[in-house]
């Protein structure tokens, strides 16, 4: 369902060029569960933008559900992004004082679908990310940073998109918080078949995923299946 081919990202400052990605080639299949991995000035933050239609490569091709979106038109990236792809990131980017239904109906605003709809959609991703319902209608900085960080999941699902990008999720997290977190990714993945992309610095973090993708100056340096990824259970996390 992702597919690059050779992209490659320069910067170009004044007279000097500098390479962030260099002919990276990777493909993901509809239901894995893969983490990038690299320290900073890897080039992960700049895949991510490509990724989720932010940015563009300088050269090569991304592929995502069969589309070509290289040299797609501003608002078309728009609609892919809006319809295709959720975001989770590491500062929630939650409305403070907007209720949690608030926040995960927002991508749902312009849609013209039926307030009730609206609702439902967003009590199904709330549910899903396992939010308890005495919480919906609290706002959003009356929760604890892991509260947050699933309510910006359950707005990434509200959308139904074809893919889950989440960028250092777990950065503003104490340890135990931070797995609940990367359990649900798991449970989306794993009960629901979501296709999820996780960006990390941190390799226990990365070693929850299925795959780990390993970038360094640019370039991807492994790509390898992890069999025995980290559970929360195995950690005594509830």
């Amino acid at each position: 369902m992702l597919e690059t081919n050779n992209v490659t990202k320069i910067y170009k400052t004044g007279g000097e060029e500098t390479f962030a990605l260099k002919d990276v080639t990777f493909t993901v299949k509809d239901g894995e569960f893969v983490a990038i991995m690299g320290f900073s000035g890897s080039g992960k933050s700049t895949l991510m933008h490509i990724l989720g239609c932010l940015d563009r490569p300088t050269s090569g091709t991304y592929k995502l559900d069969g589309t070509d979106v290289s040299e797609l038109s501003d608002d078309d990236l728009a609609a892919i992004r809006r319809d295709r792809i959720g975001f989770v990131f590491q500062s929630y980017n939650l409305l403070p004082r907007a209720s949690v239904m608030r926040n995960v109906t927002l991508p749902l605003i312009y849609s013209r679908r039926p307030r009730a709809d609206r609702e439902q959609r967003a009590a199904d991703a709330l549910r899903a990310v396992g939010l308890p319902e005495d919480r919906w209608n609290h706002r959003s900085n009356q929760l604890s940073g892991g509260q947050m960080q699933r309510v910006a999941i359950a707005r990434a699902l509200v959308n139904d998109p074809s893919l889950i990008l989440a960028d250092e999720p777990t950065g503003n997290l104490d340890t135990q918080t931070g797995e609940i977190v990367l359990d649900t990714f798991q449970r989306l993945n794993r009960a629901r078949g979501r296709t999820v992309m996780l960006i990390t610095h941190e390799r226990d973090v990365a070693e929850h995923a299925d795959r780990i993708i390993t970038l360094r100056d640019g370039k991807i340096i492994g790509d390898k299946a992890n069999p025995n990824p980290r559970h929360a259970d195995q950690y005594d996390v509830q």
